[in-house]
């Protein structure tokens, strides 16, 4: 089984930026339950599908396929949940580990989010500086409750 393990900070400041290089992602959600959510992302221009089980401390199972970006397209246009989420993710490697920053547009627009994947649980990370408060327990900040609840409307 795929296993995903991930922490969630709320960015602080514009240090980051200088370096960052970042890719467009839309994605939208056919299902969002309390035992899983299936995902549609378009990331420049291939498509995936992904299915996430429900998060236990920083874990979940995680399921993802390349599939071609017509069929992204189709799906996200007429199977997703509105609003579909518009980001730019950025890639910034520190302390050893990747940190994966989404800065929202549309409707999350003002939303800055860093993610980092971990090997276990308990992996110790150096925060950067520009890491402010950790919400990877706060559902608010999941992406598929940011189509149910725009961060603009918080």
């Amino acid at each position: 089984m795929a296993k995903e393990i991930e922490r969630k900070f709320l960015v602080k400041g514009d240090s980051w930026r200088e370096l960052a290089k970042g890719s467009g992602y839309s994605q939208g959600y056919i299902a969002t339950q309390k035992t899983a959510t299936v995902r549609v992302r378009i990331v420049e221009n291939q498509g995936y599908l992904t299915i996430k089980g429900p998060s236990i401390n920083y874990s979940r199972s995680e399921f993802e396929y390349a599939i071609p970006i017509a069929d992204a397209q189709e799906m996200l246009e007429t199977l997703c949940d509105r609003p579909i989420i518009e980001k730019t993710r950025y890639k910034v490697e520190y302390g050893g580990v990747v940190w994966e920053i989404d800065e929202f547009a549309g409707v999350n627009q003002g939303l800055i989010i860093a993610e980092v994947e971990l090997s276990d649980e308990n992996q110790q990370i150096e925060l950067p500086s520009w890491i402010g408060e950790e919400v990877s327990h706060d559902s608010r900040y999941f992406n598929s409750n940011l189509v149910k609840h725009p961060f603009s409307q918080w």
